[in-house]
């Protein structure tokens, strides 16, 4: 019995070496495979001298209402092209305005969530078909370093990270518009799962509160 269960011990052994051996990389090529597809995709610069990357209009519009239209057009990872209308409900003005022709607007987002997938496949090509694992353990920490880096790369486009007014204010993309936008109008744009979205402030100056420290 003791003899049966050792010789079913050392043949389990040399199936879990071979699935070290070979099914891990054979697994972990499709996984490359599938992030080198997603990485071209996130190519900024296509190969080729003549090719360019593909570019991607998005429609804007408002849910229930007409005070945003227009057209953006996405390239890589960079606003190049914008023609947007804007009904403000301040002075009920109507803005039309477009990108500067010497301007883009990188989407960090964009390029946050492809240098993530460039790590992911750069821990991936760090164990090459050479390479020998030594033990369960050593796949699954490679695995758990792998899939970090795919979930920040998802959630840069699904949870984005919200500027406030101030650095919205300070940053370049107030100067990206022709004419450019009043002094109390702010706009930024970030990327929700696949919509591109634009957001619009308009400040309002508050009236003091006469009665605040009004003492009877």
């Amino acid at each position: 019995m003791a003899a049966a269960s050792a010789a079913e011990r050392a043949v389990l052994e040399e199936e879990f070496k071979w699935l070290l051996r070979e099914e891990v990389h054979a697994v972990l090529k499709q996984l490359k495979d599938i992030l080198k597809e997603t990485s071209r995709r996130f190519a900024v610069q296509a190969s080729g001298p003549e090719s360019q990357v593909r570019q991607e209009n998005f429609m804007l519009g408002s849910s229930n209402t007409d005070q945003v239209k227009g057209v953006l057009t996405l390239q890589g990872d960079a606003l190049t092209q914008a023609d947007i209308t804007l009904k403000l409900p301040k002075h009920n003005q109507v803005l039309h305005c477009a990108f500067r022709e010497d301007k883009q607007w990188k989407m960090q987002q964009i390029q946050d969530a492809r240098n993530h997938v460039s790590q992911a496949l750069y821990l991936l090509n760090s164990r090459d078909q050479t390479y020998q694992f030594k033990s369960g353990a050593e796949v699954n920490k490679l695995m758990d370093a792998v899939m970090l880096q795919l979930t920040r790369a998802r959630n840069r486009l699904t949870t984005p990270a919200a500027m406030t007014l101030p650095e919205i204010a300070s940053s370049s993309l107030v100067k990206m518009f022709t004419p450019p936008l009043p002094g109390d109008v702010f706009a930024n744009f970030y990327i929700n799962l696949s919509k591109l979205c634009l957001i619009v402030y308009q400040l309002h100056l508050l009236q003091p509160n006469l009665n605040k420290n009004f003492r009877p």
